[in-house]
């Protein structure tokens, strides 16, 4: 057990945050090549200035993805996407609004978000770990 608890201080952080990263840089992705669409969803939800607010959004997922995925101020990198997700996860899968046909796919979304906010919060505590551009103690 020690020996796979060595191995996974290195690897296993490497792994968890290229999984973590994946979320948000897929959904950045998402985002920028439907843009359109994702405005549309943003205005249902009666989001204001939805084509300027969506910019920042995308910036944040990718550019902070991809300091999770290489290890370089994760910390930061974990801060700045639990402020984000916080709110969209409040605002976007609010499962007790949504009507019964909905409720338990809004209810997954939400506590998936949760535990995706949780694993950042790892990060905002262990820094980036090893396999990573930062030093293991780096802030």
């Amino acid at each position: 057990m020690n020996n796979l608890c060595t191995l996974s201080q290195t690897w296993g952080v490497l792994f968890g945050r290229a999984l973590i990263a994946a979320i948000f840089l897929q959904s950045g992705i998402d985002k920028l090549f439907n843009f359109d669409k994702t405005v549309k969803l943003m205005t249902s939800k009666a989001i204001p200035i939805p084509e300027i607010l969506l910019v920042p959004a995308i910036v944040i997922l990718l550019v902070c993805g991809v300091m999770l995925l290489v290890g370089w101020k994760a910390r930061w990198a974990a801060l700045a996407l639990i402020i984000f997700m916080i709110p969209s996860t409040l605002y976007f899968h609010s499962f007790w609004t949504y009507p019964e046909a909905q409720f338990v796919n809004q209810f997954h979304h939400f506590f998936k978000n949760l535990a995706i906010i949780g694993t950042l919060f790892v990060f905002m505590g262990m820094g980036s770990g090893g396999m990573s551009i930062d030093k293991p103690d780096s802030h």
